[in-house]
Formats: structure tokens, sequence, C-alpha cells
């Protein structure tokens, strides 16, 4: 099987299997009163969204996961190891790296449906607390990084200087460590504040799936794995935005939106370089940075405000900005951040080779 049939099947299957869900799971939803409560603090036009059946982040967490393990299976007892360009696609290290990558989401995705379910089937409507979303997402990010150490994938590859490995001694291993939590954590949040208008984190989602179907091919890192993960990723948003684009039939909740944020960030350390993410997910980034400088601000100037609304998305909203027209031009931006992305990497390669 060769590398641009599997790659379709892995889109066409989590496609497939996330766009059909939306006739099941969006009724069953409805059915359980699983409706989105639309708080006061948000833009005052989002009120007629509520009820809107949330946690449709199952649909295309089942296509993912589903398409995944479909995928990877069928290529490694298709595959001819003398022929195919797969032979590595379940071998060592990056099998472990899938692997976990597949666990991290699935993990935030599981902290996220606990904090979905508190806020609309036990009606707290702001869901976990702080302290316990926090430790939850920290236990994830633990177990993901432990198996990133224990499994020895602690190299990364930094633009224009080359591979650090931070196994060489203690001050490193802490680094290693302290980054990690930093980039896991940050990067999961990030993409769950990406999720707040229609269409919106699935859009720009999908600019960073095809960054990183890309950045696998042969052409640069020749990671077939990464491709078929990256694959899945993309067929399971798009799927999702059939029943996303506004006007929302359901939105994805922190259940969805967590998921995303590890699979995201366990494709930067599946290439092994994930301060990639940084123009990658430029989105997210502005959008974290967007609140960071408003709850700042306000309280440096004791009420005072940078934004008409933050996060950042929400301030265009304010200015008049159409729900549609933010996701198109906040794909744009992040797909301009991606091709950064990509011509640093293949730009630094190129120098490596010379």
């Amino acid at each position: 099987m060769n590398s641009i049939i599997s790659l379709m099947m892995s889109i066409i299957i989590a496609f497939g299997i996330t766009a059909g869900l939306g006739f099941i799971i969006i009724p069953w939803l409805r059915k359980l009163n699983f409706g989105q409560t639309i708080l006061d603090i948000g833009p005052s036009w989002h009120k007629s969204k509520q009820g809107t059946p949330n946690m449709g982040g199952f649909m295309f967490i089942i296509g993912i996961v589903v398409s995944f393990c479909v995928t990877a299976l069928t290529v490694h007892l298709t595959h001819n190891s003398l022929e195919s360009d797969y032979s590595s696609v379940m071998k060592g290290r990056e099998l472990v790296l899938l692997i976990a990558g597949l666990f991290l989401a699935m993990g935030s995705g599981i902290v996220g449906f606990t904090d979905d379910f508190i806020k609309i089937k036990l009606k707290r409507n702001k869901g976990l607390s702080a302290k316990q979303k926090t430790a939850g997402q920290l236990l994830m990010s633990f177990g993901y990084i432990l198996t990133l150490w224990l499994s020895h994938n602690t190299s990364w590859y930094i633009p224009f200087i080359g591979t650090v490995n931070f196994e060489r001694n203690l001050f490193t291993a802490i680094v290693f460590w302290l980054l990690s939590f930093f980039i896991v954590y940050g990067c999961v949040n990030s993409v769950n504040l990406t999720d707040g208008i229609d269409g919106l984190c699935s859009s720009v989602t999908s600019t960073v799936a095809v960054t990183f179907i890309i950045i696998a091919s042969p052409s640069l890192l020749n990671f077939p794995g990464l491709k078929i993960f990256a694959g899945a990723l993309l067929g399971g948003v798009l799927g999702f935005l059939c029943w996303n684009w506004n006007p929302a039939k359901t939105f994805m909740g922190d259940t969805g939106s967590l998921f995303l944020g590890g699979m995201v960030v366990a494709m930067g350390y599946l290439i092994k370089c994930p301060l990639l993410l940084l123009p990658i997910g430029i989105v997210y980034v502005c959008e974290t940075m967007s609140d960071i400088i408003q709850i700042g601000y306000f309280k440096i100037t004791h009420g005072k405000r940078v934004f008409k609304m933050a996060p950042i998305h929400h301030h265009f909203e304010m200015c008049g900005w159409k729900e549609k027209k933010i996701c198109i031009v906040f794909s744009i931006v992040n797909a301009a951040g991606c091709a950064v992305g990509i011509l640093l990497l293949w730009l630094s390669r190129s120098m490596d080779l010379k």
C-alpha cells in the first residue's frame, strides 16, 4: 500500500465516520438534554445558541481513533518491507510516540468530558474548578512526558541549531521536564481557547493537520505514521465542520477541544520539534496571549481593557465581524504561520544536509 492510498484512507474513514455520526449523536445529545448553556459574560447574540447540543466532539474522537487504528493496522498487515515506504510505521520509538500521542488526546478529552458533564448535566455552569481542571490536565501531561522519558524520546530538533539531547545530565533533564509541562499544558489549553465560535477551532486545526501531512512527506521527514495520524485528524475536523459550521448544529465542547489540543501537541513531539508549534499554531498562540494580556492589563489598570473582549476572536465579533469571516481569516492567518513553519524546517534541514 503506497503512501497516497493510506493517507486518503485515513482521511476518508475519519471524515465518513465523523460526518455520519452526526445523524446519530446529535439527536442523542438533544434527547439527553445535553444542550449548551450560554453564559452572560459572552457576546449577547450568542444567547440564540442556547440549547445547541454540546459534546459533539465525540463524533470526531471516534472517527479519528478508529481511522488511525484501522489504517495503521491495514498498512501493517499489507505492506511489503522491500517495496513499501511504510515499513517503519509500526516500529520502535515512532510507535511509542504515536500511541502515547493518541492516549494524551483521549486523556485530555476525558478531562474535557468531565468538565462538560458537570456544566450541562449537573447544572454547574463553571464545570470543574480551575484547580480540578488543572490537576487533571497536569496528570495527563505527566503521563505523556513520563512515556517520552522512559522510551528515550527526549531529543529535540531545533531549526538552525541542531539536535539537543536532554538526557545528558540532571540540568538538561530538569529543563526537558519543565519545558514539556509548559508546552503540553499550554498547547492543549490554547486549542481549547480557540473553540469559541462556530467552526473556528475545527477550521484552524485543519490547517495544522495539512501542515503535518506535508512535514511527514518523503521530501521532509518521511514519517509515514505521522501522515496517517495527521490524515485522521484532518478527516475528523472536516467531518465535524459539516455540523459545526455556522450556524452550528452541535458544539465540540471541552470534550472535543481538549482532545484536539492533545493531538496537536503530540504531532509537535512526533517530529521531535515542539518549538515549531509556535508558527504552526500561531492562531492558538494569539488566542492565549490575548487572554493573558486582557486579564493582566485589567488587573494592573483596575478595570481597563486592551480588547473589547477576549479571547481575540470575540474582539473581532464585537467589531462587527461575522463568525464565518472570522473562521476564514483566522484559518488563512494560521495557514501563513504553517507555511513559515514548513519553510523554517525545510531551510534548516537543507543546511544540515550540506
